[in-house]
């Protein structure tokens, strides 16, 4: 069996996906390579864009906090690029994005609660720190923002996994290592 991915081109997908690469040219200018990835099924591709753009508690610079402590804690290089990207559009610093990578936001009690309690679920595989937890919850972050983080580090731990499981080419800028 050949287990060299390639990114699928949109002749290669299914007439589903072909629909989701055409919304995501309109929409980002570009399919990314990951996200290519998911065509690999008639399903995942919906499914995953589905389940990340759903409704949370989190607000577009929270989830990113999130994104850049898991995809770190992951080790996961294709989704450090693009997050550091994207946080960097969203008006973190440089600095700042290292920061969160690595589980911390010394420029916001409330942010590092959150870098903190991602990078702890994670790394401990769902068994959060009470330490962790209490931190989370002393920063006023509620129970629904707990059980949406903890959506979230499923979502991204997903393409984390999908990249280093297949090692498709990185279609963003390289993240700085920590």
């Amino acid at each position: 069996m050949n287990t060299q991915f390639n990114v699928p081109t949109r002749s290669e997908v299914s007439q589903t996906n072909q629909a989701i690469f055409d919304n995501l040219e309109k929409g980002l200018g570009f399919v990314p390579n990951i996200f290519a990835t998911y065509a690999y099924s008639e399903n995942a591709l919906k499914n995953y864009l589905d389940f990340s753009n759903a409704k949370t508690s989190l607000k577009t610079k929270e989830k990113e906090v999130v994104n850049l402590a898991v995809s770190e804690a992951n080790q996961c290089e294709y989704c450090l690029a693009a997050h550091t990207a994207i946080a960097g559009m969203n008006g973190y610093t440089p600095e700042q994005i290292l920061e969160l990578r690595a589980g911390k936001a010394s420029f916001d009690t409330k942010l590092n609660a959150l870098a903190n309690l991602a990078k702890d679920i994670t790394e401990n595989r769902g068994a959060t720190s009470p330490e962790a937890l209490n931190e989370f919850f002393a920063q006023g972050w509620t129970k629904e923002n707990l059980i949406d983080t903890i959506s979230l580090v499923g979502d991204k731990t997903i393409t984390n996994y999908l990249h280093k499981t297949t090692q498709v080419p990185v279609d963003f800028p390289v993240a700085q290592p920590l």
